[in-house]
């Protein structure tokens, strides 16, 4: 009865269609047996239909919840629906894995499906994050009867997403490894820990060396956070058999994408976008003003979700033609429908540069100097987090007032700016230390003063991984994450350059010790070059070009 008017209630306040099933018969904890002998379990949500295809949602966060919800909304509009617990979860045998077992676990499970009697001959696969992920693990080999995909704030590999610019994504990874062994204790004592804001999170991640930040944050080690540290390197064997990129040619099936400008995710899942798109295929894409874990993330992916499965496995009218959706932020934003992505753009791309010469001396400003020091490491504020509450645009004046953060910032604007695409930095910077990360982020100004972050990204330095000029000057490109946002008349544009952005990114001890094993740290000075034979700027896509300006530094 609960489950019944809670459905009632979402499709009323979401606004999704109709249900077309009067009646969900519910079956739980069905076991299903995989090749190795381990037995998972599933619920089936099944609707009063003939003949209706199957969604398969496999998941490690158990069978309730949102999930649950999910379940029953889409076996309403006529869809058999099978949510699966990953092995090692809520009740499924075996021990969880990240990224080990879902190819074959993943295609076991479709080998039961087919010898089910309500068995249509077509499913489909929906899901966030990891959910997702599973998706791209038997996405290949799934034959023509997987009919469509809708793969939320994910992507077909988390390699480069955890070692983003070969840095190490500590806050996501630790607080996911937090989030998965809560999932092992009792109700109460999870929301005491959330009460007291969790206090040994926040300690694991300020300690050194990382391979005991498991045990402080958890209690327990943490096999695969041992793993992800020792294994960090692009060319480690351990990740080749955990990522699904290089088969991405293969899928057949149409693919929805969903994701948000703040995402931790993005830039791998429109890498994949791009992939598919170079394929051949057709995928629909919406980018929107969200976090990993957004509500308003929740809502699209029933939305959208549900009409692409509508079209593509049901065979019913779907509501959108546009392929992709982005919604642009800013004052006087808003959605926008694109052709593709990224957009052609209306104008070649903008360029800041900060500290261009005087136009009255045309005499290069000298290098500008910070000192960067690992054990008072410079903070991260908000961005693209695991965790919602900590994550998005937030007011970055109190690190830009931080002695070891340069900034640049231009002229008030004179007319709306927009910035839609792909965002890279090209930064010159001559270092004391040979180890060391350039962090680049953008943010927009507001009339008020307020320094909202845009988009941003690190990249980690070491010795031989970028050309060094014979000054000692090495030219470090910053890839950022790609942005669609408005710039409104009066407001400024700054970019921020700074050595980290702790503890988002685990802080560059100075070093070049193991990752996992560093505890000596190194403090130096580093000087950003902006002169016309080391043009330091940034890289903007600019749809709406309003004057340009050059960026003075604070």
């Amino acid at each position: 009865m609960l489950d019944r008017l809670a459905t009632r209630l979402a499709t009323a306040v979401l606004r999704l269609p109709a249900a077309r099933s009067r009646r969900v018969t519910v079956t739980r904890d069905i076991p299903v047996r995989v090749r190795d002998g381990v037995t998972l379990r599933a619920d089936h949500y099944a609707p009063d239909l003939t003949g209706a295809p199957t969604v398969l949602i496999r998941t490690p966060y158990g069978r309730g919840g949102p999930v649950r919800l999910l379940g029953r909304l889409a076996a309403e509009r006529g869809f058999h629906v099978v949510i699966q617990s990953c092995r090692g979860t809520y009740g499924s045998g075996g021990q969880f894995a990240p990224l080990v077992h879902e190819r074959d676990d993943g295609l076991d499970t479709v080998e039961w499906l087919r010898r089910q009697r309500w068995w249509s001959g077509a499913f489909g696969m929906l899901g966030a994050s990891y959910q997702g992920f599973v998706q791209w693990a038997v996405a290949a080999e799934a034959a023509d009867e997987l009919r469509a995909m809708v793969a939320v704030v994910t992507a077909s590999g988390t390699r480069d997403s955890t070692y983003a610019g070969e840095s190490f994504a500590l806050d996501t990874v630790l607080t996911w490894a937090e989030l998965l062994q809560a999932q092992t204790v009792p109700w109460l004592a999870r929301q005491w820990e959330l009460k007291r804001g969790q206090p040994r999170l926040t300690a694991a991640l300020a300690h050194l060396p990382l391979a005991e930040a498991d045990r402080i944050a958890t209690g327990v080690t943490v096999p695969f956070f041992q793993e992800w540290l020792r294994h960090h390197t692009p060319d480690a064997d351990y990740w080749r058999s955990r990522v699904f990129g290089d088969r991405i040619a293969e899928v057949r099936a149409p693919v929805a994408m969903i994701s948000g400008w703040h995402d931790i995710f993005l830039p791998a899942q429109l890498d994949d976008y791009a992939a598919l798109r170079a394929a051949g295929a057709h995928p629909r894409l919406t980018v929107g003003p969200w976090t990993h874990g957004s509500p308003g993330l929740f809502v699209a992916a029933l939305r959208d979700g549900l009409d692409w499965l509508d079209e593509h496995l049901a065979g019913r009218p779907g509501t959108r033609t546009a392929p992709v959706r982005v919604h642009v932020g800013g004052a006087g934003g808003g959605w926008r429908d694109l052709p593709d992505w990224p957009p052609p753009a209306g104008r070649p791309a903008g360029t800041c540069t900060p500290g261009a010469p005087s136009r009255r001396t045309r005499r290069p400003r000298p290098p500008d100097r910070i000192w960067y020091d690992p054990a008072d490491p410079t903070p991260s504020l908000g961005g693209p987090l695991l965790v919602a509450q900590r994550a998005g645009a937030v007011d970055n004046r109190p690190v830009e007032a931080r002695p070891d953060v340069l900034t640049y910032t231009s002229p008030p604007l004179d007319a709306p700016v927009e910035v839609v695409g792909p965002v890279h930095a090209e930064i010159h910077v001559r270092s004391e230390l040979s180890y060391l990360d350039v962090f680049v982020r953008l943010c927009d100004v507001d009339r008020r003063g307020r320094s909202w972050n845009v988009c941003d990204g690190l990249v980690r330095v070491a010795p031989g991984r970028f050309p060094t000029g014979p000054s000692g000057v090495v030219r470090v490109p910053v890839t950022l994450w790609p942005t669609a946002h408005r710039f409104a008349p009066g407001h400024r544009l700054r970019v921020q350059v700074s050595g980290g952005a702790h503890p988002r990114y685990a802080r560059n001890p100075g070093t070049g010790e193991p990752l996992g094993t560093a505890v000596t740290l190194h403090a130096g000075g580093r000087e950003i070059l902006h002169d016309p034979e080391h043009p330091s700027a940034i890289v903007l896509p600019l749809l709406d070009l309003g004057p340009q300006s050059s960026l003075s530094s604070r």
